[in-house]
Order: C-alpha cells, then sequence, then structure tokens
C-alpha cells in the first residue's frame, strides 16, 4: 500500500510553533491549493491542513509567512476527536515528511540576509528543502 501526496500552495495564515507536553515541536499551517479551471473557467481553491513536527516545524515558523508559496510532501491521516458537545469529528490532514520553499520573501530585495534559508543563494538555483 501507498499512502503519499504531494500539494503545492501558498499559506494562508502566518505558522506558529507550539510545544507538546513531551517537548515536541508542532505547527500546523494551511495550505491553499487551486484545482484546475472548470470548463467554464471557474476556479476552485482547496484549503488542506499540514502538519509539521520537529525541526520542520520550527524551521517552516522560523521562515515561512503567510502568502508564501511551498511543495509539501507527507502522508494523508484522518483523526477523530470529540467536540465540547458530545459529537464525534473526523479531521484529515497532510503529515509532512518535507517542505520546499518556492519562493523568496515578498519583502527580500536583492541584497542577501543572513537570517533567511535562502541568504546568499545565487540567483536560478533551487529553493531549500528540509526532511525530517
Amino acid at each position: 500500500m501507498l499512502n503519499r501526496i504531494v500539494i503545492i500552495g501558498r499559506l494562508t495564515r502566518q505558522p506558529e510553533l507550539r510545544i507538546t507536553p513531551s517537548g515536541v515541536s508542532v505547527t500546523t499551517i494551511t495550505v491553499a491549493v487551486d484545482r484546475r479551471p472548470t470548463q467554464s473557467g471557474q476556479k476552485e481553491t482547496d484549503f488542506i491542513d499540514v502538519v509539521l513536527f520537529g525541526r520542520l516545524a520550527e524551521v517552516t515558523c522560523r521562515y515561512m509567512d503567510k502568502g508564501r508559496l511551498v511543495a509539501v510532501e507527507g502522508r494523508l491521516q484522518s483523526r477523530s476527536y470529540e467536540t465540547k458537545d458530545g459529537q464525534r469529528r473526523r479531521v484529515w490532514e497532510v503529515v509532512a515528511d518535507s517542505i520546499q520553499f518556492l519562493d523568496r520573501p515578498r519583502n527580500q530585495d536583492s541584497a542577501t540576509s543572513d537570517s533567511a534559508p535562502n541568504a546568499g543563494q545565487p540567483q536560478g538555483q533551487e529553493p531549500p528543502t528540509f526532511t525530517e
């Protein structure tokens, strides 16, 4: 059996780092992924939740901002929980194995900065990929 998913899209909000009680870094991001236009030209977008753990979570929170273009590879996973009023809910999310930053920060000018993972990267080279 194979459970592999790759998505490319833009972050819908600023990532926020959380630490689990056992000390593991975690963040959940939402990636807006455009579907192909319909025959009538209408565009639809899917909003996919992605969970990142450990170093992936830390790097994502440090360097990514709302609106940035990313490629995420991981597995699709479901989980169930109970709401405050006792209803069972099921959610589907991608658990990331790697994330690649596909564009540069919007406010970055032609000068390089040591604070970004792309710092000093020559034009035309691949952006960095981070894996767990």
